[in-house]
């Protein structure tokens, strides 16, 4: 344990420099640019690793592996940042192992570690650099997916806008794909503004999209009755015969919707029934 303890200690106080040479040795095989702000965080990464597996070889490889977990998650979520980044740092992986494990031996053998004591501490240094690859791994996908989540909000607010066209009237174009999360959106956070705005009618206007399935043709009436219970007139304008089909297919009767082929006669059918 002494002898361990010792490389322990050693690799703490020298990480810097022996990074330095781990870095510098896996620099000659890497294939694309890497900035100097990227080399900048890879030496602290690195660094940061290497202390943290040294602090743990006097550990079990429980007790190892749960403080890895923290700053692998913490390192995932910085990576994240960056797809095309991650990515690069990942295809390395294999050259790398060998380059730490040329370093850290030479300094066990430099330091007379006896062969039984280098064995165990390249165990530990190689399962520590799996828990740590999974860890990262398993943190950018779950950050990509938060990101993407937030992405596709912002997405469904730019293009479910509801623009106020005159007093009391309002259109929600549609456009580009409608799916059960953007209709999902649309009851869930574009309806429930509407009373606020004082609208007494609405014109859905379909022109800027080109299909729905029945699933979402069942959603729209839901749609259609929400608002009618809020004492919202509902107008759907710009309706292909392939939606109408959506529509009928999902065996909705929508003899009651006011359908017209564009938003001007929307509105011209609106003014004439105000006066």
């Amino acid at each position: 344990m002494d002898q361990i303890v010792r490389v322990s200690e050693y690799l703490q106080e020298n990480a810097e420099v022996l990074i330095d040479k781990i870095v510098e040795d896996a620099l000659k095989n890497v294939t694309f640019e890497i900035s100097e702000e990227q080399l900048k965080l890879a030496r602290k990464q690195n660094t940061e690793f290497l202390r943290m597996m040294a602090r743990s070889f006097p550990s079990t490889d429980e007790e190892a592996a749960q403080e890895l977990s923290d700053w692998a998650d913490k390192q995932g979520e910085n990576n994240s940042q960056n797809m095309e980044q991650f990515s690069q740092s990942i295809e390395p992986f294999a050259q790398n192992r060998l380059i730490y494990s040329k370093h850290i031996s030479q300094v066990a053998l430099d330091l007379e570690v006896g062969s039984t004591q280098i064995v165990r501490i390249m165990n530990r240094f190689n399962y520590l650099l799996d828990v740590a690859m999974v860890k990262s791994i398993k943190s950018f996908e779950k950050h990509q997916s938060q990101k993407l989540k937030e992405r596709q909000k912002l997405i469904n607010e730019l293009s479910a806008p509801i623009v106020p066209v005159q007093e009391g009237v309002a259109i929600l174009p549609l456009i580009g794909i409608v799916d059960y999360d953007r209709m999902t959106y649309i009851l869930n956070y574009v309806i429930p503004k509407i009373p606020k705005m004082e609208v007494d009618h609405l014109i859905i206007d379909f022109s800027g999209i080109l299909t729905i399935d029945s699933e979402i043709a069942q959603h729209i009436f839901t749609l259609h009755n929400v608002l009618q219970l809020l004492g919202i007139n509902l107008y759907f304008t710009g309706m292909r015969p392939n939606i109408t089909m959506a529509i009928v297919q999902g065996n909705i009767d929508f003899s009651d919707f006011h359908t017209f082929g564009s938003v001007l006669q929307a509105l011209a059918a609106i003014e004439k029934s105000s006066k």
